[in-house]
């Protein structure tokens, strides 16, 4: 009895075999590729506060031979780790394309002010610590007076205010914060301190300056005050010089 050969199921066999071969072969190829030098993009106001070099730099200590090393023998975890254990960074990812390409998403922190003491360091965005760079240097208010640096949650509040209030923005160059956490405020180019006291109906105060402020400058007063004080509900008490 004659047995019949099927070759279309043969043809397929084959065809599949030879498709999970071609993959494999190009897996472990791929595998073994070599990982290129580090690719670096940064978000937000690009590389400011940490450099191209710097971050080349972190990677290269934490997987020495980097450049030589092929894809698979590649620890991603380990570096994301380390660049996001850096007091600059913010976020960090990490990772290697087909070509073996390496690259390193970066956005840095974003200092909001600056805390001038023994130990100076910038207040982020989200209320925390920020050591300064020794590649750029922030344009924002000085913080000084009592500061606690594992206690930043009141003067955050203010520092925040200003950062994202444009007349505090321009005109705010130094917070000062007492042991009772009262608040006080320096003006650029005039002379008189602004008593905020608490944070309470912080809103409210920094409206009731900004009237003082534009009625004071329109009757060119403003370099006759020596303090400005918004503590008292309603009302603004100067104190003249």
């Amino acid at each position: 009895m004659a047995i019949r050969v099927h070759w279309g199921y043969i043809k397929l066999f084959v065809l599949a075999g030879l498709t999970l071969f071609l993959f494999a072969f190009a897996a472990v190829r791929n595998g073994h590729r070599k990982v290129s030098e580090p690719v670096i993009h940064f978000g937000g106001d690009d590389n400011l506060y940490i450099t191209h070099e710097n971050v080349s730099n972190l990677l290269i200590q934490n997987e020495k031979e980097v450049l030589n090393l092929s894809k698979e023998a590649l620890d991603l975890n380990t570096l994301e780790f380390a660049l996001n254990s850096n007091p600059l960074i913010k976020s960090a990812e990490v990772y290697v394309d087909v070509n073996g390409m390496l690259t390193a998403d970066i956005e840095q922190k974003k200092p909001i002010a600056r805390v001038q003491d023994a130990t100076s360091f910038y207040i982020d965005d989200e209320g925390g610590y920020m050591p300064l760079s020794s590649n750029y240097t922030a344009r924002v208010p000085f913080v000084v007076g009592y500061i606690e640096k594992n206690n930043l949650s009141n003067v955050f509040k203010i520092a925040q205010k200003v950062y994202n209030d444009i007349f505090l923005k321009t005109h705010v160059v130094e917070i000062h914060q007492t042991e009772d956490l009262n608040v006080s405020l320096k003006l650029r180019q005039h002379r008189f301190d602004v008593y905020l006291g608490d944070l309470n109906q912080l809103d409210k105060k920094i409206n009731n300056l900004k009237v003082f402020y534009k009625k004071a400058l329109k009757e060119d007063t403003l370099d006759d005050y020596k303090t400005i004080n918004l503590q008292f509900d309603n009302q603004v008490v100067c104190t003249k010089n």
